[in-house]
């Protein structure tokens, strides 16, 4: 989980949640330092360094009014991962305890344990050996595959999520918080959010009968990708799965959508950002056979190994709506940040980046979508949105 903290004040009573550790039965060297991660948008995470050097991480919801109701929820991460680790094989940091007295750190939170190992930002994996890369790309699918075959029933997860009518939930849900988010303003000019270009048109689309897609149930991530795992020091092996707020049980492909998405989403300017991260080569042309782009799995392939690894049939049914979903799920994600950015309630540094990644997110959604059928539309944005 070397993904870099900032060594800035993280507001935390480090003294205070130091005793509570200990109150709770946590094996901790007293004093503890806090130190607040770089990464990650939505619930602030914290590492936690005791006086003998072992670390934690900690996990709260963000302080102040939440614009949902049901984001942010780390009582439902803390539920899962706690099942998840008692009872399967699947890889998730082992978990220490969970607050919901405000009065300790000001919100909820949980405490889990720090995974030494190694979180991958860029899809390309530069710092990986090239004949590698698509090695570990491969567990990132086995272990999805392993998380899909859990009986959540057999956990302790009945509840978690209703196993039907995932899409059309996930339809209403998104619906409900991206309207809250337009609606939010600028705490300074009072300027609104706005809605995202084309939303309704494809919330239409997704609804409609004609183009719905059968019922297929698990446990779903809801935010499976490349650097929400932790990855073993040395080894292409998942070590454990992180960020696990938008869990639920649903349909597998949401998963999948999300993770292969991140595969194929590269414009020349996306590729060519990518390459100069950590590599610079004088055959990076997208079309070259050793280009970093072609040393990693394409879309087909990621899909051929889940319904390998999953023993499905492949060609995967209703794959591109599932994919074209994902990629209206995450505009309302990015949108979402850019609503806490106007509220002052964004929790890292690169938060406004992410929240410019939304217009382009739900135009990839639009047209993927029209390419199965046509995506009518029902509202004219030209005035409504500044996206």
């Amino acid at each position: 989980m070397s993904q870099g903290t900032l060594d800035t004040d993280p507001g935390i009573n480090s003294e205070g949640l130091g005793l509570y550790m200990l109150k709770r039965g946590v094996d901790v060297a007293l004093p503890i330092k806090c130190k607040k991660f770089s990464f990650g948008q939505s619930n602030p995470t914290f590492m936690i360094i005791d006086n003998n050097g072992k670390r934690f991480v900690v996990r709260k919801k963000p302080d102040g009014e939440l614009i949902s109701n049901t984001a942010h929820a780390v009582e439902r991460e803390y539920r899962i991962i706690k099942a998840l680790g008692d009872n399967t094989d699947v890889p998730v940091p082992k978990t220490y305890l969970l607050c919901e007295d405000t009065s300790i750190l000001g919100t909820p939170f949980y405490i889990m344990e720090f995974l030494d190992g190694r979180i991958f930002v860029n899809p390309l994996l530069l710092e990986i050996d090239p004949s590698e890369r698509k090695n570990y790309w491969k567990e990132l699918v086995r272990v999805l595959t392993r998380l899909h075959r859990v009986d959540f029933k057999k956990i302790g997860l009945t509840g978690y999520g209703r196993d039907s009518g995932y899409y059309s939930r996930q339809c209403k849900s998104l619906h409900k918080v991206h309207d809250g988010q337009a609606a939010s303003a600028d705490r300074i000019t009072g300027v609104k959010v706005g809605p995202l270009p084309k939303f309704y048109d494809l919330i239409q689309w997704f609804s409609d009968d004609k183009n719905r897609i059968p019922d297929d149930v698990s446990i779903v991530h809801g935010d499976y990708k490349l650097d929400n795992v932790v990855f073993h020091k040395t080894e292409p092996r998942i070590i454990g799965i992180l960020d696990w707020e938008l869990s639920t049980i649903g349909n597998p492909r949401a998963d999948l959508a999300n993770m292969t998405q991140y595969l194929i989403d590269f414009s020349s300017k996306d590729y060519d950002s990518l390459v100069n991260q950590g590599e610079s080569s004088g055959n990076s042309s997208v079309n070259n056979s050793t280009s970093p782009i072609n040393l990693i799995p394409n879309e087909d392939e990621m899909v051929r190994l889940y319904c390998e690894y999953s023993d499905r049939d492949y060609p995967l049914p209703g794959w591109k709506y599932a994919l074209s979903f994902s990629y209206l799920r995450n505009s309302v994600i990015g949108h979402g940040i850019a609503a806490r950015l106007a509220r002052g309630q964004a929790s890292s540094l690169n938060a406004k980046q992410a929240s410019e990644m939304a217009p382009r997110s739900i135009m990839r959604s639009f047209e993927i979508a029209n390419s199965v059928s046509p995506v009518l539309p029902v509202i004219d944005y030209s005035k409504s949105s500044k996206f």
